[in-house]
């Protein structure tokens, strides 16, 4: 059986892959400051049944962007603000893309 492929911005980048352990390991940051990002609102990983926290391909990439922005010097709130920026940003890209496509743009 082959493997599947996975396009990058898939469903399968948003579906929640790793523990919070892991997570902050891969990112290169302590736990705290994942459940500190998580209050602050700059991301939402997903949750089992049980509560446990999975954080997916895009939450790790997004965490990135994160550790990014504080080592240029921003505080968490001007973090926030960039995130919010860069999300309205692909997301107008996106209805853009899908207007020159020929697909009707959404309301």
């Amino acid at each position: 059986m082959a493997a599947e492929k996975v396009e990058p911005g898939s469903d399968a980048d948003a579906r929640g892959l790793y523990g919070i352990s892991v997570t902050a390991e891969l990112v290169g940051t302590g736990v705290q400051n994942l459940r500190l990002y998580e209050r602050r609102g700059l991301l939402t990983p997903s949750r089992t049944a049980g509560g446990t926290r999975l954080y997916s391909r895009d939450d790790v990439v997004r965490l990135g962007r994160i550790t990014a922005l504080l080592d240029a010097g921003l505080n968490l709130a001007g973090v926030a603000m960039v995130l919010d920026l860069q999300d309205d940003l692909a997301e107008v890209r996106q209805n853009a893309d899908g207007a020159t496509d020929g697909s009707s743009p959404s309301a």
